[in-house]
């Protein structure tokens, strides 16, 4: 095969996973939840709400959000907006007991990470109904020079 032909060929394949990778962008928004800032998550956990890191235990150890509790989100599903949740495995039990009070779910932000995403959704359709997520993650908490353990 020539060089040229060789090369198109690469590129055609690098900018068809590129695309593949964008189509898979974590949502924007998800319905009956809150997006909120690195300041609002800080300022919720200071009137009580529990910040969930969805994480698995090794970045939780590694590093996370002064104050935060590990919840680690099993997926096994699709990184897709519509997932079968039913795939995957969850701890709400380490939630608070009280549908009513506020909770915020994070993991590593809105790229790479759709841990809390899913969090989020499980929680809402648990009956939780102050589900805030944390879009930005860590990345956005460290960006702020916020408190990390």
């Amino acid at each position: 095969m020539n060089r040229p032909l060789l090369h198109l060929l690469s590129s055609f394949a690098l900018g068809a996973s590129l695309v593949a990778s964008v189509s898979a962008a974590v949502p924007e928004s998800i319905d009956k939840v809150k997006i909120v800032t690195a300041e609002q998550a800080r300022d919720l956990q200071a009137k009580g709400a529990p910040l969930v890191d969805t994480r698995v235990a090794a970045e939780y150890a590694e590093k996370t959000i002064k104050g935060a509790i590990s919840i680690t989100y099993r997926e096994k599903s699709t990184k897709a907006a519509e997932f079968d949740k039913s795939q995957d495995a969850f701890d709400l039990g380490k939630l608070p007991q009280d549908k009513s009070k506020p909770v915020v779910f994070f993991c590593n932000g809105p790229v790479e990470c759709w841990r809390s995403y899913k969090a989020s959704i499980y929680a809402r359709d648990a009956g939780y109904t102050q589900v805030h997520w944390l879009r930005g993650g860590m990345p956005e908490w460290t960006a702020k020079g916020l408190p990390t353990q």
